[in-house]
């Protein structure tokens, strides 16, 4: 059974990679594994806002530690907006305010 690992070993575990597009940022995240796993995370303008605002890969990256934190890279989905999280973990956005 998989596992979720650690904080600390997550946070090595991520690389993210953003780009600006037309309606905020797009992250494309890599978690090495075994095995390793590929994620595409839409951040709008008003998500980054709500979840602490500032650099969006370092909010990414949190958003994945506390992901990683809770369940195995292999159950996080490949694609979605940031504020998807929430609905799975109702706790997420108190969290990550705090991170």
């Amino acid at each position: 059974m998989d596992r979720p690992s650690s904080s600390s070993r997550s946070a090595d575990r991520i690389g993210v990679t953003v780009r600006e597009s037309k309606d905020g940022h797009v992250a494309e995240v890599t978690v090495q594994g075994p095995p390793t796993t590929r994620h595409r995370v839409r951040v709008s303008p008003a998500e980054r806002e709500r979840f602490g605002g500032g650099d969006v890969g370092a909010l990414v990256k949190r958003s994945f530690e506390f992901l990683l934190a809770r369940e195995a890279n292999t159950s996080i989905l490949r694609e979605f907006d940031l504020a998807t999280i929430e609905r799975y973990f109702p706790e997420y956005a108190r969290e990550i305010r705090r991170s």
